[in-house]
């Protein structure tokens, strides 16, 4: 029995396997919280495999997770499927249609012409079975990176998603979530990696809106980003890294990529953050930005690359990062802990 939190050491399952659900989401309801993401249990970085389906644990306490297996499994035998083992799908997120009583999943897949488009599947439970309702979607006709879902109390939904290489949107959802309806807002425009912002995890707050973002170095980490508006759409006002007593300017070496509130307490969320390349922290947060800001910058010559290949990463032994954030005036902080419980905090 697990009774606190270790960010950045293994964490295991209630059966002693290593929890996969990378890139993931905590959806709470009826009093167990379902932690979800990708299996990246057969990606060595060797063996063209990039996911093995999208998989579920169950929690009651948050420290102890029962693994209840894959709520999407993977397409093994179309090679041309979105969810084909070689297909680089990633961060799936869940939200429930009330009217509907239905919950919705969009994946993120990245295709091999370097251009991603989403897939939608829906399930009238939230462990599934889930079926495909779209494929190769190009919502607005843009390049959709990485993203988040939100719903508002209202029942309407958002889709905060990177324009890949070039802004944040934030696009409505259909009144059934399953596409966007044209109506969108654009945010943080930068010229290139590593300044442009992905990995968008969204939470609210005091009818705040706080949006967390990364910058675009592939796996290897960087400073996070976190900006806040009086409404879905903005204006953002950007409040800067939330993670100020990182002195190696990596987001202590992770990638953020949700925030959920814990029931049941007044002020405590958790930011979610996967340490992807573990085996590498000695790296240089300023020689590798040089290196992808080169790689976009034709004015630039593009040193060695010593960073090594994302696509041949052993994604399989990446441990989690979870951190309570701190309110302050001057905005969210995020605060390094080597072991913290739940209830020390309000």
């Amino acid at each position: 029995m697990q009774t606190s939190i270790r960010p950045g050491q293994v964490w295991l399952d209630t059966k002693g396997e290593r929890i996969q659900a990378h890139g993931g989401s905590v959806f709470y309801e009826e009093g167990t919280y379902y932690w979800y993401g990708e299996n990246k249990e057969k990606t060595d970085g060797k063996n063209g495999i990039w996911h093995w389906g999208v998989r579920c644990y169950a929690s009651k306490d948050l420290y102890n997770w029962e693994d209840l297996g894959l709520i999407i499994p993977p397409d093994t035998k179309n090679p041309e499927s979105p969810l084909h083992p070689s297909s680089m799908m990633d961060r799936p997120h869940i939200i429930y249609h009330q009217a509907n009583q239905q919950y919705v999943c969009w994946l993120k897949i990245m295709l091999p012409n370097g251009q991603q488009a989403s897939t939608v599947l829906v399930a009238d439970r939230f462990l599934g079975p889930y079926r495909m309702v779209k494929s190769g979607l190009r919502p607005l006709n843009m390049s959709a990176g990485d993203f988040d879902l939100v719903v508002a109390p209202d029942g309407k939904a958002y889709y905060y998603f990177e324009r890949v290489h070039s802004e944040t949107i934030c696009a409505d959802l259909t009144d059934d979530y399953l596409d966007v309806t044209g109506y969108y807002s654009t945010h943080f425009a930068r010229k290139s990696p590593p300044f442009v912002r992905e990995a968008t995890a969204h939470f609210t707050r005091k009818n705040k809106q706080y949006l967390l973002t990364s910058g675009t170095t592939g796996y290897l980490p960087n400073p996070s980003e976190i900006a806040v508006a009086d409404s879905w759409h903005g204006p953002f006002t950007i409040l800067g890294n939330p993670h100020p007593t990182d002195a190696t300017n990596t987001s202590f070496h992770s990638q953020i990529s949700s925030v959920f509130k814990v029931q049941g307490k007044k002020k405590l969320y958790i930011a979610c953050a996967d340490r992807w390349v573990p085996d590498q922290q000695e790296l240089s947060y300023p020689a590798y930005a040089k290196f992808f800001e080169a790689l976009f910058d034709d004015n630039l010559p593009v040193p060695e690359n010593t960073f090594g290949n994302d696509l041949k990463r052993n994604t399989s032994i990446a441990d989690y990062v979870w951190l309570p954030l701190r309110f302050t005036e001057e905005g969210p902080v995020i605060d390094w802990f080597d072991e913290w419980k739940i209830e020390d905090f309000d």
